[in-house]
């Protein structure tokens, strides 16, 4: 049975959670403050250290509910029938429509600088996992007889590939490269990448 005491802490968390989710998916990772997020969620700035150890364990929490999201949303649009480059040129164009609708969200999920001792929760990396399992699936198809370890090289290379293009794609200003050019360069990128 729950006690008074964990429900409040329960649904400070909540509450806490809500509304840096709002912050950041709004306004970005660089508008989250404590003394704000306090006033917000109805408490006092230390009371937040009381469910989180520090706010970039918030954030990791708020960025695994964007990974979630993400992988949902990679997930519904994902090309069932036609080959697995196919499906992987729908990933790839589902990304950067997630990231071009979602910008201060997304860019939170890479923008968090942790230090090299911070430990990344299992939870999160969880996350991460069940999204490049999803690009992993085509690659397997793809190519059966390549190893657990070469697969996982593959899908983080395409990954990182895909990401820089959105990246660069999304700042105008250094790229000027419209959006259908992206789909076009990811497409390209992914189907020769991936010929046999």
């Amino acid at each position: 049975m729950t006690t008074k005491t964990e429900q409040r802490r329960a649904d400070l968390r909540d509450r806490l959670i809500a509304s840096a989710e709002r912050t950041i998916t709004t306004e970005g990772l660089h508008a989250l403050k404590a003394r704000a997020l306090a006033q917000d969620a109805g408490c006092a700035v230390g009371a937040i250290y009381t469910v989180f150890d520090d706010l970039d364990q918030l954030v990791l929490t708020v960025n695994a509910r964007t990974f979630r999201r993400l992988g949902q949303f990679v997930q519904d649009r994902t090309a069932v029938d036609g080959t697995p480059q196919d499906r992987l040129v729908s990933m790839g164009t589902a990304y950067l429509h997630f990231a071009a609708a979602n910008q201060p969200g997304w860019r939170a999920l890479f923008d968090l600088s942790m230090t090299a001792d911070s430990p990344v929760p299992d939870w999160y990396l969880a996350e991460l996992g069940a999204l490049f399992a999803k690009i992993a699936a085509p690659l397997r198809d793809l190519f059966p007889d390549w190893s657990d370890a070469r697969i996982d090289l593959m899908t983080r290379a395409l990954f990182s590939s895909v990401h820089g293009m959105v990246l660069l794609g999304l700042e105008r200003r250094i790229s000027a490269v419209p959006m259908d050019h992206i789909e076009r360069m990811i497409a390209v990128l992914l189907r020769n990448v991936t010929s046999e």
